[in-house]
């Protein structure tokens, strides 16, 4: 009899990276599956760190195509590291995911200018529909207080120039 193979504890550093276009229409994906309190789970792009060594900017990369195939260097496309984080509790059935003792995640947030009528293709297994909505509606619609308050700073953050 062969043994499962054991999944490695998430890390609890992750991203959250506002995907828009320059009209400020935010792109939102509906997680699989309901939230917590079962609600629909609205969110933008997250995800954790492969690895400790993996950066965060690599980590928005990967997870931006992973969640909705959006290559976040294409041309046209520009991201943008807020250079701030949110340190939460992790959601008590999910605590599991991670080594024990873990209580908090730390979420360094992002946003991803795309052109307009960029194309998305959801990972089935995470996600199952999207929507485009104008910042102030997404933040209303976002599940979690975070998310909801990166939409609303999107204004502030949009005309940034990324770092060099």
């Amino acid at each position: 009899m062969v043994a499962p193979v054991q999944q490695p504890f998430k890390i609890p550093e992750s991203v959250l990276v506002v995907i828009h276009t320059p009209a400020l229409e935010v792109l939102l994906i509906r997680r699989a599956g309901d939230a917590p309190d079962g609600d629909a789970f609205w969110q933008s792009v997250t995800g954790s760190k492969d690895s400790l060594q993996e950066d965060f900017r690599a980590t928005a990369i990967r997870e931006v195509h992973e969640e909705t195939g959006i290559e976040a260097d294409a041309p046209g496309c520009v991201l943008r590291d807020w250079w701030l984080e949110n340190v939460y509790s992790i959601y008590p059935q999910w605590l599991c995911r991670y080594a024990p003792g873990v209580r908090e995640n730390t979420e360094h947030i992002f946003s991803l200018e795309v052109p307009e009528g960029t194309a998305v293709q959801l990972n089935p297994r995470e996600h199952v529909a999207w929507q485009w909505l104008p910042w102030r509606q997404a933040a209303l619609a976002c599940y979690s207080s975070s998310n909801a308050e990166a939409c609303l700073l999107l204004p502030r953050f949009a005309d940034t120039q990324p770092p060099m």
